[in-house]
């Protein structure tokens, strides 16, 4: 389950990205009660992206942003009470590694569902039932 984590050149400190991306990962499985799973754990990805400053674009114009993108399943991040609990944690990871600098309406999270059977673990295609088996075992 891919995190896509862009932030432009300066959000946050450099070094902190990887807290960052080990924050939003742990608020991730906490959030789906998966703390500690074998299986789910090793299958949360992220890859950061630094965007340089005057690249990043708001209403048209230049801004320093942080985006957080999931790609998962359509049943992870499908509830709501998840969705509006783990994004304003990821909201709150991103402005307190920035040093508070980082305005929150400048900081933005979503997420996209793959298709059922669209999704792969270990070299296998799974659909949701088949996800959701191994990661009971795990």
């Amino acid at each position: 389950m891919p995190l896509t984590l862009t932030l432009t050149e300066g959000v946050l400190p450099v070094g902190t990205e990887k807290k960052a991306v080990q924050q939003i990962t742990d608020s991730f499985l906490k959030n789906h009660g998966l703390t500690g799973n074998t299986v789910m754990t090793p299958n949360i990805t992220a890859n950061v992206h630094i965007v340089p400053k005057g690249m990043s674009f708001s209403g048209g114009k230049e801004f320093l942003g942080a985006w957080a993108e999931w790609k998962v399943p359509s049943f992870a991040l499908a509830d709501r009470a998840i969705q509006k609990q783990h994004f304003a944690e990821v909201t709150d990871i991103i402005y307190k590694l920035s040093g508070g600098k980082q305005p929150k309406d400048n900081i933005y999270a979503n997420v996209v569902h793959a298709v059922d059977g669209g999704w792969n673990l270990d070299g296998i295609a799974m659909t949701n039932e088949e996800i959701g088996e191994a990661i009971s075992k795990g």
